[in-house]
């Protein structure tokens, strides 16, 4: 029910310590207070009595209205040898009665002393009864404060368990997200959480449907192909060229098929590249680096790859496989879907959230209301197997980047596919002159 790693358990204990503690402390001072309280004010009397005797020489001063401060009273003048200024107040008890006892200097060159005795048998009784009236109070407040502390924690894992019972009734096919407006404000944080989450998985299941259903479509029809060209091949004797024709073609079609189980594999790497350990590298080498690596492609094919990076060095920790993936992928589309004559462009700038990576190509554009992240989603006239950019969607979100593409806005076709990264730069000069330091 409550074992020692229940954070209600854990709650309950110190929320009962700390308010046990806290009503004994208050118990002590308000006792500790009365009792001084009440003996201070007998203090104050025998004090004042024992004034007027010496300074009046009367029992009571002359504006007193009652002789009540004389009940149970003693006084004895007593003699001390050795001169004694203090003030002497001590309680004592004698047969089961309680006494309070005043020595009060009378006359000096005598050495005589005042000796007042009060009785304040009924004053201990009932402080006495005031203890076990606290103590019975302390008593109750406990069981009410383990009661509330109680109820308390039932209230604060309410929402934890609506939560838990929210997700326990989910499942691939009914995913809602949760209503976080319902929610106490500090838990809107966890169930915004939550829902992101939510959405991730929503999106992975509804792509990996997607890729199963475009796999076996996509290696169907090549077989199929293949099955039907030897069917035909077969049905009466033919020349040799014709033979070597059709092999021709299952060949290639074989080579459609590689391509597609090649991608799909991709997809199984970058689930391994994901757990990959982050390092801090420059992003702005990286990208250099990438775009050297495609300027002689571009240029091969006719076309001109732009560069513009800023800021001239960016230190960040991401996972560097997953990086060149998008990359690469942004490059090798543009460069695709570019004619001849025009150009690419691979440019960085900082955002609000970190650093924001661009290829923007001159190609045809895209058609908005169509899903380019889904598997074996292609546009344009161009061959592929569509799982390019599934890939680096896929990507982008283990990273936990935004990744976009977009028409351009700028009056000319093509599009813009951007990556934002959302890290701080780290300080390179820093980390050298700490090392140096040190």
């Amino acid at each position: 029910m409550l074992t020692k790693k229940s954070i209600r358990r854990n709650f309950l204990f110190q929320l009962i310590i700390a308010s046990a503690s806290l009503i004994f402390i208050f118990s002590s001072f308000l006792y500790y207070y009365i009792e001084n309280s009440i003996y201070d004010e007998k203090h104050q009397e025998l004090l004042e009595l024992a004034k007027n005797i010496t300074t009046n020489q009367s029992l009571l001063h002359v504006d007193a209205d009652s002789s009540d401060a004389l009940l149970g009273i003693e006084i004895e003048i007593i003699q001390i040898k050795k001169l004694n200024l203090d003030i002497d107040l001590y309680e004592s008890n004698r047969n089961g009665r309680t006494f309070l006892t005043l020595v009060y200097p009378f006359n000096f060159e005598e050495l005589s002393y005042l000796k007042i005795t009060k009785e304040v048998t009924h004053t201990k009784k009932l402080l006495d009864k005031i203890l076990r009236y606290i103590f019975i109070i302390n008593i109750v407040g406990f069981v009410l404060v383990i009661l509330y502390a109680i109820t308390l924690s039932k209230m604060l894992i309410v929402p934890i368990q609506t939560i838990s019972a929210r997700l326990s009734n989910m499942n691939e096919h009914l995913m809602k997200p949760i209503k976080v407006e319902e929610l106490p404000e500090e838990f809107e944080p966890l169930g915004s959480t939550i829902n992101h989450l939510i959405a991730r998985i929503q999106n992975f299941v509804k792509y990996q449907k997607e890729l199963f259903i475009g796999t076996a479509h996509e290696l169907k029809t090549p077989l199929a192909v293949i099955k039907l060209k030897s069917q035909v091949t077969l049905l009466k004797k033919r020349e040799p060229q014709e033979y070597i024709d059709a092999l021709k073609v299952t060949i290639k079609t074989i080579d459609e098929m590689n391509i597609i189980v090649s991608n799909i594999l991709n997809i199984g790497r970058q689930e391994g590249a994901q757990l990959e350990k982050p390092t801090e590298v420059d992003l702005i080498n990286i990208l250099k680096t990438k775009a050297n690596d495609f300027k002689l492609l571009a240029e091969h094919e006719g076309k001109t790859l732009e560069m513009d990076f800023k800021p001239d060095s960016f230190m960040t920790t991401l996972q560097v496989s997953l990086l060149n993936q998008i990359v690469q992928n942004f490059l090798q589309n543009a460069l695709k879907f570019t004619p001849k004559e025009k150009s690419v462009k691979l440019k960085s700038s900082i955002c609000e959230t970190g650093i924001l990576i661009e290829v923007i190509d001159e190609g045809c554009g895209i058609d908005d209301s169509v899903d380019l992240f889904a598997p074996f989603k292609r546009q344009g006239n161009k061959s592929g197997v569509g799982l390019g950019l599934f890939l680096a969607k896929s990507a982008a979100d283990a990273l936990g980047a935004d990744i976009k593409i977009k028409n351009r806005e700028d009056g000319v076709y093509g599009t813009i596919a951007s990556l934002e990264i959302k890290s701080k730069p780290s300080c390179k000069i820093a980390k050298s002159f700490n090392a140096k330091s040190i």
